[in-house]
C-alpha cells in the first residue's frame, strides 16, 4: 500500500469533500458488497459504526431519514428503505419480528439478494416456525442467513475483545452463508455454521436461556444448604433453648452459617466425582463402553463443572467466615469469661494445639487444590492445557482435595465422633453425616485402582467387549495398540 493511502484517514470527518456521507474505500476494497440495514434502533447505530470502521459501503433504510440522521456515521447513507435496499448486496432486517410484514413492499428490490435476520424472540419457543423461517416465507426470491442475534450492540461498537467473538450463521444458500461469514471476519469476529435455516430456532433460544448448565447444580447447593442449616439450628440452637433455656440464637447469622458452609462444600466436591464412579462400575458391569448411559447420569456427568465451581464458592465463603470469627462481640465476650475461670493449672493441652494445627493446614491446602481446579476450568485456562495435563488437574488434583478435604474434617472432628454426650437426642454432628458420602467416593475410587478391576475398565475403555470374545494382550508382547490377532469378533 502506498504512503499516501497509509496516511489516508479510515473515517473521514463531516467537513471533508463537501460534506459527502459516502465510505471513501481504498481501491482494493471497491468490489466489497454494499451493506444495508433496515432500521434505525441502537442494534442498528452499533452494526452500522462497526461496518463503517471496517471499510464497508453502509447504506441505512430508514421511514424517516431526516430524522434518524444525526444518530448514525457521517459516512453511513440513510435513506428510504425502498433507496436503501435497491441499493444494497447484503441487507440487514434489524427490525422486530412483528414488523416484517411491514417490509413486504419491498420484495421486489430484494429478489436475489441476502437478507440477515437478527432478531431475537421474547420467549423460548419450541415446535414452531423461527423468526427466519417466517421471513424467509415472506421473501421466498432472497436468501435468508440468521445470525448476528447472539450478540451484543455494545460489544458491536466496542468490538469483539470485549465480547465474545461467536456469531452463529445457519441459512439454505451456501452462497449467501459464507458471504456472511466473511463478513463476520472482516469485522473481526468467529462465524460458526450451524447448518441449515432449520436451526435457526437453536439460534434464537440462545440469548433466552438462563443459566441452563447451571440450574441443577445450584438447587442442589441451596438444598443442601437449607438441610444442614436447619439441622445445625435444631440442634445447636434450638435444643438448647427448649431443653435448658439457654439463649444462644446470635449464632445463627455468622457461626451455624460458618459450620453449614463446608459441609456443603464437602458433599458437593463428593458429588462432582461420584458420577464418574458410577459409570466406571456400569461399564464394568455392562463389560463394554458402547452401552449408553441412564439420562439422570448423563446430566449428572455434565454438570460437574458447575457442581464443583459451587463447591469451591462455598469453601471460599467458608474461609471467609472463619477469618471473622474472632471479631464478633460474643467471641470476645466469651475470651473474657473464659479468662476469667481458668483456674490455676496448665492452659497448654498439647493435643488440642495440634489438633488446631493440623486442622487449619489441612483446610489451608483443600481450599489452595481447589481454587487450581477452579482457575483451569475457565475456558482461556483450559484451552492452553492438553488432554493429559488437564485431566491430571481435573482428575488427579480432584481427588487430592476431595482427600484434604475429608482430612480437614477428620481433624475437626478429631475423638468427638466416639462421645456420647456429642450425641443429644441420637442426633449426630454435623461433620459425621458430612463425612460419609466422601468417605464413599474415596473408597470406591481405591476399589478402582486395584491392579485386576483397573485392568479390565482399561481393557473395556479401549474397546473390549465382554459378549465379543476381544482379546487384549499387553502391549510389550503385540503391537503398539494392545490389540493381538483376534478372531469371532
Amino acid at each position: 500500500m502506498m504512503p499516501d493511502e497509509m496516511a489516508r484517514p479510515l473515517i473521514r470527518g463531516r467537513g471533508e469533500e463537501g460534506g459527502s456521507r459516502r465510505l471513501q474505500a481504498p481501491a482494493s476494497e471497491l468490489c466489497s458488497p454494499v451493506i444495508g440495514i433496515l432500521g434505525t434502533g441502537d442494534f442498528s447505530r452499533s452494526l452500522a459504526r462497526r461496518l463503517v470502521a471496517s471499510g464497508y459501503q453502509v447504506v441505512v433504510g430508514s421511514r424517516n431519514p431526516k430524522f434518524s440522521a444525526a444518530l448514525f456515521p457521517e459516512e453511513a447513507e440513510l435513506m428510504s428503505q425502498m433507496e436503501a435496499t435497491s441499493k444494497a448486496d447484503v441487507v440487514f432486517v434489524a427490525v422486530f419480528p412483528e414488523h416484517h410484514a411491514t417490509l413486504v413492499e419491498l420484495r421486489p428490490t430484494l429478489a436475489g439478494k441476502t437478507l440477515v435476520d437478527v432478531s431475537n424472540g421474547l420467549k423460548i419457543k419450541r415446535d414452531t416456525l423461527s423468526n427466519a423461517e417466517q421471513l424467509a416465507a415472506l421473501f421466498p426470491e432472497s436468501s435468508v442467513v440468521k445470525g448476528f442475534n447472539t450478540v451484543s450492540a455494545w460489544t458491536l461498537q466496542m468490538g469483539p475483545q470485549d465480547g465474545s467473538r461467536q456469531i452463529f450463521l445457519c441459512g439454505d444458500d451456501s452462497r449467501a452463508k459464507c458471504s456472511v461469514m466473511q463478513l463476520c471476519r472482516r469485522l473481526g469476529f468467529v462465524p460458526v455454521d450451524r447448518g441449515l435455516l432449520a436451526s435457526s430456532l437453536e439460534i434464537e433460544n440462545l440469548p433466552l436461556y438462563l443459566f441452563p448448565s447451571w440450574r441443577i447444580p445450584v438447587i442442589c447447593t441451596l438444598s443442601l444448604f437449607a438441610f444442614f442449616y436447619a439441622y445445625n439450628f435444631l440442634r445447636d440452637v434450638l435444643r438448647p433453648y427448649v431443653v435448658a433455656g439457654k439463649n444462644v440464637f446470635y449464632k445463627m447469622p455468622i457461626e451455624t452459617v460458618n459450620v453449614t458452609l463446608p459441609a456443603v462444600a464437602l458433599v458437593m466436591l463428593s458429588l462432582v466425582y461420584l458420577p464418574g464412579l458410577c459409570a466406571a462400575l456400569l461399564q464394568l458391569w455392562w463389560g463394554t463402553k458402547y452401552n449408553r448411559f441412564p439420562g439422570w447420569l448423563d446430566r449428572w456427568l455434565t454438570s460437574r463443572k458447575q457442581m464443583g465451581l459451587c463447591s469451591f464458592w462455598c469453601a471460599a465463603l467458608h474461609a471467609v467466615y472463619s477469618l471473622c470469627l474472632p471479631m464478633r462481640k460474643s467471641a470476645r465476650f466469651q475470651l473474657l469469661i473464659a479468662a476469667r475461670q481458668v483456674k490455676e493449672g496448665p492452659v497448654w493441652v498439647e493435643e488440642e494445639v495440634w489438633r488446631m494445627e493440623l486442622y487449619v493446614s489441612a483446610g489451608i491446602m483443600a481450599l489452595g487444590l481447589l481454587s487450581l481446579l477452579a482457575v483451569t476450568s475457565l475456558p482461556s485456562v483450559a484451552n492452553t492445557l492438553n488432554w493429559r495435563e488437564f485431566t491430571f488437574i481435573q482428575s488427579t488434583l480432584g481427588y487430592c482435595a476431595l482427600s484434604m478435604a475429608t482430612l480437614h474434617t477428620l481433624l475437626f472432628g478429631w475423638d468427638r465422633a466416639f462421645d456420647p454426650a456429642r450425641y443429644p437426642f441420637l442426633l449426630p454432628p454435623t461433620f459425621v453425616l458430612v463425612l460419609v458420602l466422601p468417605m464413599a467416593v474415596l473408597l470406591g475410587r481405591l476399589a478402582l485402582l486395584v491392579p485386576c478391576v483397573a485392568r479390565r475398565l482399561r481393557m473395556i475403555r479401549r474397546g473390549w467387549e465382554k459378549s465379543r470374545h476381544v482379546r487384549f494382550a499387553p502391549q510389550e508382547e503385540c503391537c503398539r495398540n494392545g490389540l493381538e490377532e483376534f478372531s469371532n469378533v
